[in-house]
């Protein structure tokens, strides 16, 4: 295994582990169609976020302090609090296929959130990687007698941009030091349940009475669909890129699809299928990184390793102290070093210096390859 190989491997690891959640969510649709009540999308949204925002903060004992105290709750309404009222509001005013396109547009409104907020120059890979998803999408989800409602396609826009925000301000602005992303998550999931509680109260009324297959819906919603499924999408996050987290949503209606056919009986075209793997490879193509070989060495764009660790030829960057080490080649011994930009902004703006180590009668000679 090649050196950038083996450091690609966490990576990797935590996309396959974020990539969890969009299908899980996947499963949500047929989870509220089966088991939980019909028209009460505020009281379903309320349920899913407050009582496993609350079971977090009993069980990490971690509350915001100081200026956290309004990121959190800025956080809980963008990833929570709005988006959960507004997916419901496209989803019950739009037939599901355009909710679902309207869904898909996340992540482009993350490169252009991620432009603005984290100085991070949206490539021709990745505009093309969202236009590819919200195609496979489309193929999956649409039909021909799809209608529109001028209010439900404005939710499902204002529902993607607000996740898509949520999700590049959550990496913008990290954790508080000694604080993991389970309490994170719980404040996030508390803050969005009290923000849709009064809208609960005032537009559905009172809650509905509950039979057992509600009780154990609602129980899987909150603990598998809402609490495990956002710790693992901000344990993402925080290793790496937003924009890269964001395109995994694209799997979410692929997995509603997948889980109505084998789950409802819900019939799968030819057409549905060739989508799912246009949509697959839309998701793929977000993550792909460019490559750049200086002197003769491969190097890796850093701004795609998140925290983890970055071999190049021999050099090692973890957590933002650099490892010189030597990579054979020959008689030779290459070192590659970094050398960061002072006051220059982004992580991106950077330089790769690659010397060539010869020994010559036992001294060392220097010089650039």
């Amino acid at each position: 295994m090649s050196i950038t190989t083996a450091a690609r491997n966490p990576y990797a690891g935590t996309l396959a582990l974020t990539a969890l959640t969009p299908i899980v969510w996947g499963s949500t649709y047929a989870i509220t169609t089966e088991f939980l009540p019909p028209d009460r999308p505020l009281f379903t949204a309320l349920m899913r976020a407050l009582p496993a925002g609350l079971v977090l903060l009993a069980l990490t004992r971690t509350l915001p302090k100081g200026l956290w105290i309004g990121r959190a709750a800025a956080l809980g309404v963008l990833n929570i609090g709005a988006f959960f009222p507004l997916l419901f509001l496209a989803a019950y005013r739009l037939p599901g296929g355009v909710a679902g396109v309207l869904g898909a547009v996340a992540p482009m409104f993350a490169l252009l959130f991620a432009a603005g907020v984290l100085n991070e120059r949206p490539t021709s890979r990745k505009v093309l990687a969202g236009v590819i998803g919200v195609f496979g999408v489309s193929l999956v989800v649409l039909r021909a007698t799809a209608q529109l409602d001028t209010v439900g396609v404005f939710a499902g826009l204002a529902g993607a941009g607000s996740m898509a925000l949520g999700t590049v301000l959550t990496k913008k602005w990290g954790r508080p030091d000694g604080v993991g992303p389970l309490a994170m998550t719980g404040w996030q999931l508390t803050a969005g349940g009290l923000f849709i509680l009064p809208l609960a109260a005032l537009i559905e009324g009172a809650p509905p009475a509950l039979d057992a297959e509600a009780v154990g819906g609602y129980l899987y919603l909150g603990v598998i669909g809402t609490a495990l499924a956002y710790w693992l999408w901000f344990r993402g996050i925080a290793k790496v890129p937003a924009t890269s987290v964001a395109f995994l949503g694209l799997l979410s209606p692929v997995s509603a699809a997948i889980i109505g056919w084998v789950a409802l009986g819900q019939a799968l075209t030819p057409l549905q299928v060739l989508g799912m793997a246009i949509a697959l490879g839309g998701t793929l193509l977000g993550q792909t990184t460019a490559r750049a070989k200086v002197g003769g060495v491969e190097e890796t764009d850093k701004d795609e390793r998140g925290d983890e660790a970055v071999m190049v030829g021999g050099a090692e960057r973890a957590g933002g102290v650099e490892q010189a080490g030597a990579a054979p080649r020959g008689n030779h011994a290459v070192l590659v070093a970094e050398v960061e930009k002072v006051g220059a902004g982004p992580r991106r703006n950077h330089a790769v210096v690659v010397v060539e180590v010869e020994k010559v009668g036992g001294a060392e000679k220097v010089g650039a390859v």
